[in-house]
């Protein structure tokens, strides 16, 4: 059994897939309190006996519930990120979640909600370890009183060419061994934060939403949106918008009516990165 402590939420891993607490431990670090609560018992384990010789294949499992079909044992380490994310999004419900990554500097947070593809990651990545603090690449968790975001202590997770490429401009970076032939193609996790660090964290005020869009071809482009455009949008990318109701409702309409809204055509991160510091967080 091992602990894998988050920040806001606290899993029990139950596992005999070998590497699998390693590279938890390479990540997260090592917790020996096993007897304190947990918010989510999980497994990782062989499909069955067969599959442990022959073609091995894992599962993930919360309690008594597998979300996702069974995948080769190469994936345990990316499938295990995927499982602990799955936890939160079907579970929180106090929370607004939304699919987004939080980077936050002088203590003012960006959220950019994106779709697969935008360069979100690859974003998160790049200015997580260029001064930014990154409280999350995958979701934006949102106390629905304060509005504030909070940070979670999580890696990025880099897929496809976003691996070279944050190796190239980030040697000293480390990474998991990359998961190879997944759902989402080739993925490692880059560990961006030391817990030292993130354990000077406090939730954030939201100062803007930027939704990026990564284009190889194009500028800088920037467009400012109205409150609507950015309303429909940002309740689009929550995970439980519908399951709160009118406190999610309520929620976004704070942070669009409080904030700066963006929408960035962009190719090169330093030229975002200048674009945040000077015109966004000021």
């Amino acid at each position: 059994m091992k602990i894998i402590e988050t920040g806001l939420y606290r899993f029990l891993l139950h596992t005999d897939v070998k590497g699998v607490e390693s590279v938890a431990d390479s990540l997260y670090g090592n917790s020996v309190d096993l007897d304190g609560p947990v918010d989510f018992s999980v497994r990782l384990v062989y499909e069955s006996f067969v599959r442990r010789f022959i073609k091995p294949q894992i599962s993930f499992y919360s309690d008594q519930r597998s979300p996702f079909k069974p995948l080769p044992i190469s994936q345990a380490a990316a499938v295990l990120e995927w499982g602990m994310n799955w936890c939160v999004a079907a579970h929180e419900f106090e929370r607004l979640l939304i699919h987004s990554a939080v980077l936050v500097k002088d203590g003012k947070a960006i959220v950019f909600p994106a779709l697969p593809g935008s360069g979100k990651s690859t974003l998160t990545a790049h200015l997580g370890l260029s001064g930014w603090d990154v409280y999350s690449d995958e979701m934006a968790i949102i106390d629905t009183t304060t509005s504030k975001v909070h940070p979670w202590y999580r890696p990025v997770c880099l897929k496809n060419n976003s691996i070279d490429l944050i190796k190239k401009w980030h040697p000293e970076a480390f990474f998991t061994p990359i998961c190879k032939d997944t759902q989402k193609g080739d993925v490692a996790h880059l560990k961006v934060l030391e817990r030292t660090q993130y354990s000077q964290f406090k939730p954030a005020e939201i100062v803007a939403v930027v939704f990026p869009k990564y284009s190889p071809d194009s500028e800088l482009t920037i467009y400012q949106l109205t409150q609507l455009e950015a309303f429909n949008t940002l309740s689009k990318n929550a995970f439980n918008y519908n399951v709160l109701g009118g406190t999610g409702f309520d929620t976004v309409a704070k942070i669009i009516k409080s904030c700066r809204l963006f929408e960035i055509e962009y190719n090169d991160l330093n030229e975002v990165n200048e674009f945040l510091k000077e015109d966004v967080i000021g």
